[in-house]
């Protein structure tokens, strides 16, 4: 099968077991409960799942208890979805009103709220995330039931609860904290630990559950796992940032430009920022954290960024972390599961939404 095929049977594997009632919390109210399977169940691309059990697939382990594992961590990696998507007030998640935006208009129609529909709509999301978050650790803990060691399932759920929460909740914290700072003082090591600690970590994670599921125990070929998910994860969100500049809206499913209009300190804006003379330093400052910048003003910004360099240069740096993620993989065994990992690495890194 195609890349393409394979990630589909995880991401319809997934959205099977996520459908599973008996697997459910008893979420009520109806209304939260709407909250909490809107995104798990809106088509997203599944990578992380996929990269888990590709992992497990790699070192022979079994595909159940890996599958679940992922559905687990897609359920997780929701949770910190639906709460940033309120703290960055973004309006649309995969082509659909996020999860505040949803909850709002339910406000409004259900209870005919007015002015205070917007916070309904922010207050019904925050706990949607919370349920999706709990729902992931139970998840986990049903492991046992397909055959997964017991000592195993507890380390995994102490890592994600433990190291891989905290260091998400970090990152989103540093993420909040660093357009509070002038450009210029923000370095390219704090935008990269702010990086790993939101994104890398979760797909570290994946790498280091799908290996520890199939060998129970933490080896060379585990690790290799860890490290190759932790630079693929990177690869990610530098490919990201450079999407949310230069991506197709219509692909995307939210707008381009929201970076610089909410003052995200990304690579990117560093670079060109060390390159730019003062007056366009000027322009940038002009639509960096200011929610009113035109359209128009959006393209210029983008537009000096391409001619700065900094785009083309951030594209070169996700290829590195990229060869260097793939280079873990090469003391592994020659299998399928190995073959669809590099894949999955190389889509991350090229993919257009």
């Amino acid at each position: 099968m195609t890349l393409t095929l394979e990630l589909q049977t995880v991401a319809d594997a997934v959205a099977e077991i996520i459908r599973d009632v008996s697997l459910q919390p008893a979420f009520a109210p109806p209304q939260l409960r709407r909250a909490v399977l809107a995104y798990p169940l809106s088509g997203g691309k599944a990578l992380r799942p996929a990269l888990l059990a590709w992992s497990c697939r790699a070192l022979g382990g079994l595909p159940p208890p890996a599958l679940r594992a992922g559905a687990a961590v897609e359920l997780y990696h929701t949770y910190t979805l639906v709460h940033d998507d309120v703290i960055d007030r973004d309006a649309l998640r995969r082509g659909n009103p996020s999860a505040h935006e949803l909850m709002e208009e339910e406000g409004r129609k259900e209870f005919g709220l007015n002015h205070g529909a917007a916070h309904y709509g922010i207050s019904m999301a925050i706990l949607a995330g919370d349920c999706q978050q709990s729902w992931a650790i139970a998840l986990l803990a049903t492991l046992p039931e397909l055959g997964a060691d017991p000592l195993v399932t507890l380390r995994l759920i102490h890592q994600l609860q433990r190291v891989v929460g905290p260091a998400i909740v970090e990152g989103e914290a540093r993420d909040i904290q660093l357009p509070f700072l002038p450009v210029a003082d923000v370095s390219d090591e704090a935008i990269l630990h702010m990086m790993r600690t939101k994104t890398s970590a979760l797909f570290s994670y994946c790498g280091w559950a799908g290996g520890l599921l199939a060998h129970g125990r933490e080896d060379a070929d585990v690790r290799a796992l860890t490290e190759f998910g932790e630079r693929a994860g990177t690869a990610f969100q530098l490919q990201d940032d450079v999407l949310g500049l230069v991506g197709s809206e219509e692909k995307l499913g939210k707008p381009v430009g929201n970076d610089l209009r909410e003052g995200k300190r990304t690579l990117i804006v560093a670079l060109a920022w060390t390159r730019a003379d003062e007056a366009e330093r000027t322009l940038l400052s002009t639509v960096l954290g200011n929610p009113d910048a035109t359209s128009d003003e959006i393209a210029a910004a983008t537009n000096l960024l391409r001619h700065l360099g900094a785009i083309d240069d951030i594209r070169a740096m996700a290829a590195r972390y990229l060869r260097e993620a793939l280079h873990y993989l090469d003391s592994l065994p020659d299998n399928e599961g190995v073959r669809l990992l590099r894949e999955l690495a190389e889509t991350m890194v090229r993919r257009e939404k």
